[in-house]
């Protein structure tokens, strides 16, 4: 299923076309996640019998990731104490079909998030309902989003975009975490813009020590009650499931990789995989019950049966055998996927989920020691080390 699924997701000649249009690393891997994932877009889509999140919507999960530190082959890091940072990148989450849609990846790692939000803003669409956190908190983006007639639910940094309040802050009821207010805003500029401002008041602080979250967003009261937008933004941390699937199933970051380029590379060569493993896993949780057994698939055992049986069959078959698959429409192919997938057992692939961590208390580290590092792009360009 996952060989039938990556020929559909990269034929041959759409590649060499992007690999011929687009020179520069840092953009081939984006256009790589991108096409993979318009292809693969409706062959999941058949697959997903939950109702939408939020309806009239399709839902965006926004955040940065910045890859680890590097070991220090680089022949201008090898005298630095502090760690070597080979990049960081912008996802774009489907959530509600398992797909990373877009990758902005970038070689310096200290740029800020929200400087690097042009090209992604580029590709919103009207009826997107984006989830984001307040790196990307600014009137700027908040404005773009809003004349692209999407909707956003993007938690408030604390000085930026500072609205101000319309009226008085109302109490609306309990959430999961807490209990939620609402309060109308607006943000002040040659185009005002009015918002809602959701503020939960937290039963337990974030790892941060924070106890009240404020969330501001323009989805209309009468298509989500403030309970409804604090539950969707609670869901944004899917993300970060996606995220650790990657590092722990696919070893998406890479610490030999020191030149960003080659890192960035990795990590979206990484993605790729996924969005072919998690249509693989659709079609398995499409094809059977798992509700009434409370089981859910895991995306790492479909990946060690990819490894263990992958070779051999690849001896056994012939490359002429897999000619059919470049013209398979997604229609045929999602159809094909869920077939096969009803002979799968799923208790072989079961999700065996861990316990909750007990939370410990950090020691102390001086400062100075934590936060020294250096962007590896930027030694490479022939900045000073400090």
């Amino acid at each position: 299923m996952v060989r039938r699924t990556l020929e559909h997701a990269l034929s041959s000649q759409w590649i060499d076309e992007v690999f011929e249009a687009q020179r520069a690393e840092p953009q081939v891997v984006r256009a790589l996640v991108q096409g993979s994932a318009e292809r693969l877009l409706p062959v999941v889509r058949p697959m997903k019998k939950q109702g939408p999140w939020a309806a009239g919507y399709q839902v965006r999960v926004l955040d940065g990731n910045h890859l680890p530190a590097s070991e220090k082959r680089l022949e201008p890091l090898r005298n630095f104490r502090g760690a070597a940072l080979p990049g960081q990148s912008l996802a774009v989450y489907a959530p509600e079909l398992g797909l990373v849609v877009d990758v902005l990846p970038a070689e310096d790692a200290h740029a800020q998030e929200r400087a690097l939000m042009g090209p992604v803003l580029e590709r919103v669409r009207e009826g997107e309902l984006w989830l984001a956190d307040r790196n990307f908190s600014t009137s700027g983006i908040l404005r773009a989003m809003e004349e692209k007639k999407a909707a956003f639910i993007i938690r408030e940094h604390g000085v930026s975009p500072n609205p101000s309040a319309l009226g008085e802050k109302q109490e609306v009821g309990r959430g999961q975490t807490g209990r939620v207010y609402e309060q109308a805003v607006r943000v002040e500029g040659e185009r005002p813009l009015e918002l809602r401002r959701i503020e939960v008041h937290l039963d337990e602080p974030t790892e941060d020590g924070e106890t009240v979250i404020r969330l501001l967003t323009n989805v209309p009261a009468e298509k989500k009650s403030a309970l409804e937008v604090a539950e969707l933004y609670r869901k944004r941390w899917t993300i970060e499931g996606m995220f650790g699937e990657l590092e722990a199933v696919l070893e998406s970051e890479v610490r030999r990789l020191g030149k960003p380029r080659a890192a960035l590379l990795a990590f979206g060569v990484a993605v790729l995989a996924y969005n072919a493993l998690s249509v693989v896993k659709s079609a398995v949780e499409a094809s059977h019950d798992l509700e009434a057994s409370n089981m859910q698939v895991s995306t790492y055992y479909i990946a060690a049966e990819v490894k263990f049986t992958y070779g051999g069959m690849m001896v056994m078959v012939e490359p002429e055998e897999w000619a059919e698959q470049e013209v398979q429409s997604a229609e045929q192919l999602s159809a094909d996927l869920l077939e096969m997938a009803k002979k799968v057992k799923p208790a072989t692939l079961r999700k065996h989920p861990r316990a909750a961590k007990k939370k410990v208390k950090k020691g102390y580290a001086p400062g100075e020691a934590v936060r020294k590092h250096v962007a590896t792009a930027r030694v490479l360009k022939g900045e000073k080390l400090s």
